[in-house]
């Protein structure tokens, strides 16, 4: 499946519109409620960057091994399993499909700080030294790709989503709405949501995943907190982290950034929860 110009035109200024209506919205919100007010961020080009790339090139990438894994899994789960998941009421299926999606995601995520050659890739989304909506874009492509991986191929395993990227919306749906949650969850944003926190993520709850030090190998969840309850991951004290960041070495340059994990002289840390 090849991504013609006007469609990546279309993708760019959608991508443009986005970050209109994002920073609109988080700007002020960010000045008047946030956890610490602190001077501009001096990475704000390269987190426009990466928006930009985090926004366009895993869709270049994944487009084509979605629509194969998407048809190979379509032909190889038994057609009695599609059956019963194809009988289920529509709002049952689109819960199960977002559940499913957000476990998919959950094990992509989680696997990416404990397998060292995947933190290679994801270390770079723990460089931020603060926390504010762009954070939730700063991603190298590889991880994008990986962890999104996780979370669509059981959809159509499951009979979930149809066999090609064109025949049905959920695994585009699912991706917007992750996507925007993304962004909530990593402002600069002092609300606590009280009882609604077992529910959903927070920007506390994953505040602690980017802290420096001691949890930043808890609260895997994007959306879905109770999988953390379920994973032995769960972390959410009343007070915010003091620091976040990582001690993982990281290029200065955004070409270094994007090209050092790739590098085979570049060594992971022995430890991920040191990183």
């Amino acid at each position: 499946m090849n991504i013609s110009l006007a469609e990546f035109a279309i993708d760019l200024a959608r991508t443009c519109v986005w970050l209109v209506l994002l920073t609109a919205l988080f700007v002020p919100l960010e000045r008047w409620f946030g956890v610490r007010h602190e001077q501009p961020d001096r990475a704000l080009r390269h987190n426009l960057a990466y928006y930009f790339i985090s926004s366009l090139v895993p869709i270049m990438l994944l487009s084509a091994p979605m629509a194969l894994l998407a048809t190979a899994a379509h032909h190889l789960t038994p057609a009695a399993l599609k059956t019963v998941v194809a009988d289920l009421p529509l709002a049952a299926r689109v819960a199960l499909a977002f559940v499913v999606a957000e476990t998919g995601f959950y094990w992509g995520h989680r696997l990416s700080h404990e397998i060292p050659w995947l933190w290679r890739f994801h270390a770079l989304h723990h460089t931020a030294e603060r926390m504010h909506f762009l954070t939730n874009t700063r991603n190298h492509p590889v991880d994008m790709v990986i962890t999104r991986l996780f979370g669509l191929v059981p959809l159509y395993m499951l009979g979930l989503a149809a066999p090609s990227l064109a025949g049905s919306a959920t695994p585009a749906l699912l991706l917007v709405l992750g996507n925007v949650w993304g962004f909530f969850i990593h402002a600069n944003l002092r609300w606590r949501l009280g009882p609604l926190e077992w529910i959903v993520s927070t920007p506390a709850f994953h505040h602690w995943h980017h802290s420096r030090h001691d949890h930043i190998n808890r609260n895997y969840a994007s959306t879905l907190p109770f999988l953390d309850r379920i994973f032995g991951s769960y972390y959410l004290p009343k007070h915010w982290p003091a620091d976040v960041g990582t001690d993982t070495p990281c290029a200065p340059t955004l070409g270094g950034q994007l090209l050092d994990p790739m590098l085979p002289a570049r060594k992971a840390p022995a430890r991920m929860g040191d990183a």
